[in-house]
């Protein structure tokens, strides 16, 4: 995709896959893929600069969807989670992302989780939705595809 590197992330982490991630049949459990997620986000949004960290800090999530279309298991880790913006709002964000056992091949086969993250800016010392920021608003479509 135009504009982004790392075939058309913005950015993309590799996380490991621990053992108590894996539920009875072996597999990476769903609420687990929730936190494996946030790390790689976390890391994302950290890796952004001191001037982001306004919007970094006061980011809340409000909506997750995952699709699974293949298994990943513990010998698929590290797992490569890539992710980029899929919109964004007056007052909210949406991250992309696409999950992949580490390999490779990941890169070319298709992903075998998707997911997304809303994420809604709020006013931390008033406890309400804030809007977002010309410059946040820039930054983000510089991490959005190009679609």
């Amino acid at each position: 995709m135009p504009g982004l590197p790392n075939g058309g992330y913005a950015f993309t982490a590799t996380v490991p896959v621990r053992w108590s991630d894996m539920d009875a049949f072996g597999h990476v459990n769903h609420a687990r893929m929730v936190t494996l997620m946030e790390e790689a986000r976390i890391e994302w949004l950290l890796s952004a600069g001191e001037e982001y960290q306004p919007l970094i800090k006061s980011a809340m999530i409000v909506h997750v969807d995952i699709r699974y279309q293949a298994q990943l298991r513990h010998e698929d880790s590290p797992l490569r989670i890539g992710m980029w913006i899929k919109g964004f709002r007056s007052v909210d964000f949406t991250i992309g992302y696409e999950i992949r056992a580490n390999g490779s091949l990941a890169q070319q086969t298709k992903p075998a989780c998707v997911a997304s993250t809303q994420m809604a800016v709020v006013d931390i010392e008033a406890h309400s939705l804030r809007r977002l920021t010309p410059t946040e608003k820039d930054y983000l479509r510089q991490w959005s595809r190009n679609t």
